[in-house]
């Protein structure tokens, strides 16, 4: 008799299914990268989540967030988010967090309940908090470095943070971890050489990341498969 994840059970197994299903996953971050992320992990049968993300859908975001439409513009990413995993899997747990992470807020959250943590968040300071928080408590991480500027999906690849180049973002990051001695920092990152934006944000003065369908959503499905081979080990 077949079930919504029948197929998934032979390829991974029966033992596997149950291992997802009985699986907590912090994902900080429901955008560009992280919607998808949480988008196949849902279909892959994960069976409680803990969605943080503080920001409501804009215009901006219908070139590249799956959860983002003409209808869902206005509201919280992490409302709708919560309602597509519960669309596709009735059974599966939803804990929703409208806060923005940072190493303040880091004290909200009780990292040795997950079982595997995905940082698709945007700045440096809450990627490093985020990383720290999962190694002091042994929670695998897996962290998103720069989409944004990016046009050949081809090139992203999985890799230790220590073996990563090219990608700005994660030399910051590689950089920042070795002041503080952390090791084994699993990422997803890009060799391609960004583009340069020429738009500023009015109020910081900072370029805005330019971006296309098809590069976060690459991202955010090589996280969820990591996430999904290590959670099934």
């Amino acid at each position: 008799m077949q079930d919504m994840y029948s197929r998934t059970e032979l390829l991974i197994g029966k033992e596997a299914v149950e291992k997802l299903k009985n699986s907590r996953v912090a994902i900080f971050g429901v955008g560009g990268v992280g919607g998808y992320t949480v988008e196949a992990l849902a279909r892959s049968g994960v069976g409680t989540f803990d969605l943080i993300d503080n920001d409501k859908f804009s215009l901006s975001n219908l070139n590249r967030q799956i959860y983002a439409t003409l209808q869902t513009v206005g509201l919280s990413k992490v409302e709708v988010a919560k309602e597509r995993i519960e669309s596709i899997n009735k059974s599966a747990r939803v804990n929703i967090y409208e806060t923005f992470y940072t190493p303040e807020t880091a004290e909200q959250f009780d990292f040795s309940q997950y079982d595997y943590v995905v940082d698709a968040i945007d700045t440096v300071v809450g990627k490093i908090s985020l990383i720290e928080q999962a190694k002091k408590c042994g929670v695998p991480v897996i962290s998103a470095m720069g989409a944004g500027n990016k046009l050949d999906a081809t090139k992203f690849e999985v890799a230790d943070i220590s073996k990563t180049s090219v990608c700005p973002l994660a030399r910051v990051i590689r950089t920042e971890l070795k002041k503080r001695k952390i090791e084994n920092v699993k990422c997803v990152y890009s060799k391609e050489v960004p583009k340069k934006s020429e738009l500023k944000d009015e109020n910081t003065q900072k370029p805005i990341p330019a971006s296309i369908s098809f590069v976060p959503s690459v991202v955010g499905l090589i996280i969820a498969g990591e996430v999904v081979k290590d959670l099934i080990r």
